[in-house]
C-alpha cells in the first residue's frame, strides 16, 4: 500500500524506518520529512496543516494510509477533515478526532477528563487574564516548587517549574498579561508539584481496544543533572527499570483502562496514540499530561523495540480490531542521545554541514532537524538535529554504543548531554 507520514522530526523518521520495513509498504512518502527520511521514502514539500494540499497529494498518489506524526494537524482537525470528505473517508488515518486531540490541545480539558473518570493527577486550578489575583492566591496555598502550564500547544515548552513564589507570581503575569507563549497561555494551569520520577507510557488504541507499547523515560532539561531550560527532549531510554510488572499493572488499571473507557463513554472517535506522561510517586502513578501522538525523542527508543509489523498494527487500529493482533516487543534495551545545535532551546545557528553519519555502524541515526543544501550536504535545520539510538542487552551497553556513535558525528556547533540514563544506572 501507499503510505503518507505527516511530519519532519526524529519521531517521523523513526516511524518511517519501521514502516519501510513492512512487506505491506509499496511507496512511502513523508511530508515534509528531513534529510534522514530520504533513506526511507520520498519527501514531499507539503505543509501538513494545509489540509487541502494534503488531500490533493493523497488523491493524486493513491495513498491508502496516513500516519499523523505531530500534534498541530490533529488539534486542527485533520482526522475530521478526512472522515467528512467522501473522497477521503475510506483512507486509513492514524490519529484522534479533533475532540480527542483536545486531550493535548487543552490542558484544562484534559484535567477535567481525568477528574471525571477518577484518573489520578495533581491538584490544580485554571486561570485567565481576568482572574490573575485569584491565581496568585492559589499559588500561595501551594508549597514550592510551583508548576505553571500554558493551557494550549506551546511546542513542548509551555511548562515552567519555579522554585520561589516571587518567581512564580512574576511568570504567571508574563504568561497571562504579556502572552509569553502566545495564545497558548491565554489560560494557565497552576498545579501542585508531584515529587517523583517521570515516565512516558504509550498506548495505541482503536477507541475500544488498546495495546500498551514499550514505556520510556526522557530527559527534558538542556543541562546535565537535569539543569537549565526545558527542551523538546535530550534523549530517552526504554524499558525503564522501575516500571516493573506491579507498577505497570497499576498504570493499566488506574489510568489506561479508565482513559480508553472515558473516550468510549464520551463517543470520541480515537484511532491512534495516547502518550501518557506519568510521575511515579512512591510507587503510584499520577498523570502529568496527555499527548495525542508519540513523543519525541521517546519514539526513537520505543519504535526500534517493536518487532510487530507496524503497518499491520495501524490497519487493525483503523479497522477497530486491535484485539486481533499480537504486539511483539524486543527484550533489548534502547538508549537514544539527542544531538542539538549549540544555543538550543533559545537561538541557535542553522546550516552547519554535518559529517560522519556514514561512519556510524553500531547505532541507528534518526534525523530530527536536518536538510540538504544545494551541494547535497546534510546540514543542520533545527534545534534538535540528530538522535542516535542503540540496542543492547543492558542499558549500560546501549548507552556506551550510543555515545561512541555520537562522537563519530560532527558539526561546528554540536552539543549533547553526557548523562542520559545515568540516573537509572546509579539507582
Amino acid at each position: 500500500m501507499n503510505i503518507l507520514i505527516l511530519g519532519s522530526g526524529g519521531r517521523e523518521h523513526a516511524i518511517a524506518y519501521k514502516i519501510a520495513q513492512s512487506n505491506k509498504t509499496s511507496q512511502l512518502f513523508i511530508a515534509p520529512g528531513n534529510a534522514g527520511t530520504l533513506n526511507c521514502g520520498t519527501n514531499v514539500n507539503i505543509n501538513n496543516e494545509e489540509f487541502e494540499a494534503v488531500k490533493t497529494f493523497v488523491l493524486e498518489n493513491s495513498i491508502n494510509m496516513v500516519v499523523v506524526g505531530p500534534e498541530a494537524p490533529l488539534v486542527g482537525g485533520i482526522v475530521d477533515f478526512f472522515k467528512n470528505d467522501p473522497m477521503l473517508c475510506k483512507i486509513a488515518i492514524i490519529g484522534p478526532s479533533k475532540q480527542g486531540a483536545e486531550l493535548e490541545g487543552s490542558k484544562d480539558y484534559a484535567k477535567a477528563f481525568m477528574s471525571k473518570y477518577n484518573i489520578p493527577t495533581a491538584r490544580y486550578n485554571a486561570f485567565s487574564k481576568d482572574n490573575i489575583a485569584q491565581g496568585i492566591e492559589f499559588l500561595r496555598t501551594l508549597k514550592p516548587p510551583y508548576v505553571l502550564k500554558a493551557d494550549g500547544l506551546a511546542a513542548g515548552k509551555g511548562v515552567l517549574i519555579l522554585e520561589s513564589l516571587e518567581e512564580a507570581e512574576k511568570e504567571l503575569k508574563e504568561m497571562l498579561e504579556n502572552a509569553k507563549f502566545g495564545n497558548a497561555s491565554s489560560k494557565v494551569l497552576i498545579e501542585e508539584y508531584l515529587n517523583g520520577t517521570e515516565l512516558s507510557v504509550f498506548v495505541l488504541t482503536d477507541g475500544q481496544n488498546y495495546k500498551i507499547l514499550p514505556e520510556a523515560k526522557d530527559y527534558k532539561r538542556i543541562g546535565e543533572g537535569d539543569s537549565g531550560l526545558n527542551t523538546g527532549g535530550m534523549g530517552s531510554v526504554s524499558p525503564v527499570a522501575f516500571a516493573d510488572k506491579n507498577f505497570m499493572q497499576k498504570v493499566e488499571e488506574r489510568i489506561v483502562i479508565p482513559t480508553v473507557n472515558g473516550l468510549r463513554n464520551e463517543n470520541i472517535d480515537y484511532k491512534g496514540f495516547i502518550f501518557i506522561g506519568l510521575m511515579n510517586v512512591d510507587g503510584n502513578p499520577y498523570v502529568i499530561e496527555y499527548n495525542v501522538r508519540m513523543g519525541d525523542p521517546e519514539t526513537e527508543s520505543v519504535f526500534p523495540r517493536i518487532q510487530s509489523d507496524v503497518v499491520e498494527l495501524f490497519e487493525h487500529t483503523f479497522a477497530g480490531t486491535l484485539n486481533n493482533i499480537e504486539l511483539k516487543v524486543a527484550e533489548q534495551t534502547a538508549a537514544c542521545v539527542m544531538m542539538v545545535a549549540k544555543g538550543y532551546p533559545e537561538s541557535y545557528p542553522k546550516g552547519d554541514v554535518i559529517e560522519g553519519i556514514e561512519n556510524v555502524t553500531d547505532s541507528l541515526v534518526f534525523h530530527a532537524g536536518t536538510a540538504k543544501n544545494t551541494q547535497n550536504d546534510t546540514i543542520t535545520n533545527g534545534g534538535r538535529v540528530i538522535c542516535v539510538t542503540s540496542l543492547a542487552d543492558t542499558l549500560e551497553e546501549a548507552l556506551a554504543k550510543s555515545y561512541q556513535s555520537v562522537e563519530k558525528i560532527q558539526w561546528k556547533n554540536k552539543y549533547f548531554r553526557k548523562d542520559i540514563g545515568k540516573d537509572i544506572l546509579t539507582k
